[in-house]
């Protein structure tokens, strides 16, 4: 059954190891922040440190693997319409808001869903890491001056990531101007 996330908000849930994680953009042009820490003990948590070390790439797609701090693969990626995905920024939060956009109001952005979506796991907002922003696009220049740009994607691209061990996921509909283009939409996803 596909669950939907409505526009600037946030889930968390249990991932069985086997199983797979199906996140789509129904309208296209929306990035979804995507969590992940052991079910067995939460302060293993996916790194993109570890991910980039162990995958020798920042482009992560099909056959890549996201690592946790502890240097265990947690998501296998089997399926990606998409192909570009940010590993590199924070999820926006409150100062986001207040440091990018000023001129705008205030939204408690992914990390606050994700912070509320956690807690009845026992995850506290400090020990949210870096998310794997899928369909996020971040181009890095030859100086290494990184650019945030509309999502790249189409009506219905998804990704599919298989759970190498029982997780814990956070998942959003991101809040940040810039990253979805200066719209909001919903983020679909189901288990399979």
């Amino acid at each position: 059954m596909t669950e939907r996330i409505h526009p600037r908000g946030g889930v968390a849930f249990k991932l069985a190891k086997g199983a797979t994680l199906c996140v789509i953009d129904p309208e296209g042009g929306q990035v979804s922040d995507l969590l992940a820490f052991s079910a067995d003990d939460p302060r293993e948590v996916i790194s993109n440190g570890r991910t980039f070390d162990y995958e020798e790439t920042i482009r992560l797609t099909t056959g890549n693997r996201l690592w946790s701090n502890r240097s265990n693969a947690l998501l296998e990626i089997v399926e990606d319409s998409c192909g570009v995905h940010d590993f590199l920024l924070t999820p926006c939060s409150e100062a986001t808001f207040r440091h990018f956009y000023a001129d705008k109001p205030v939204h408690r952005g992914c990390f606050g869903n994700l912070a509320e979506a956690l807690a009845p796991y026992d995850i506290d907002a400090d020990t949210i890491p870096v998310a794997f922003n899928l369909f996020m696009n971040v181009p890095v220049d030859g100086e290494g001056k990184i650019r945030v740009l509309p999502p790249t994607t189409s009506d219905g691209d998804f990704i599919r990531l298989r759970a190498l061990t029982d997780l814990i996921i956070g998942l959003t509909a991101c809040s940040a101007y810039d990253s979805c283009g200066g719209s909001f939409k919903p983020i679909d996803y189901r288990i399979e």
